[in-house]
């Protein structure tokens, strides 16, 4: 038993194929993301001290805050993102809409009126987190559909191109029309 167990280790262990187009992680380590965060928080903070309004903390947080940095934040404590799951484009699309919506919400005062109809009047937070999170879902499962389709369709698109962006754009916005018509039935 030992010695099949010693044979076993010293075999060499297999590599995960590194392909051109997968991303490389970033040299930036936690105490870059934490100096970079305090930094944006000094930085609209005073804005925000200067105008008083929470205005300039919630454009400085949407401005923060993207896919790299929620995927190095989460590398640094110990979790990995799995490239083919579902659960990175969850979280990576989750925080920048929430993050977003909470800027149209502080915006709602100084809207014209025509976009203030679609802003909710009272949104809480917990409402703002369901519309991001329902959002990021169907954002998640568009990216799932078109990493599954376009393979098999012999198409060759890079995860960070305009095209990519695009595609997942418009499968986004076909399913949340199939989820209007099915709800107004």
């Amino acid at each position: 038993m030992l010695e099949h167990m010693a044979r076993a280790r010293s075999l060499p262990q297999p590599q995960a194929a590194t392909s051109p187009a997968a991303p490389q992680p970033s040299d930036k380590s936690g105490k870059d993301i934490l100096s970079d965060f305090l930094g944006h928080v000094v930085l609209f903070g005073v804005v925000a001290l200067l105008f008083q309004s929470p205005i300039p903390l919630y454009l400085g947080a949407f401005l923060f805050i993207d896919g790299e940095r929620i995927e190095l934040a989460f590398g640094k404590i110990g979790i990995r993102f799995d490239r083919d799951t579902i659960g990175p484009d969850l979280v990576k699309g989750f925080v920048p809409l929430f993050a977003w919506f909470a800027l149209l919400a502080s915006l709602r005062p100084s809207v014209p009126a025509w976009l203030a109809t679609w802003i909710p009047p009272d949104a809480s937070w917990s409402f703002i987190a369901g519309i991001a999170l329902a959002l990021a879902i169907v954002e998640a499962f568009a990216a799932l559909a078109m990493r599954r389709a376009l393979p098999w369709l012999g198409l060759e698109i890079s995860a960070e191109s305009l095209t990519c962006s695009t595609i997942k754009l418009v499968a986004a916005v076909a399913v949340l029309a199939c989820l209007v018509l099915l709800g107004s039935l």
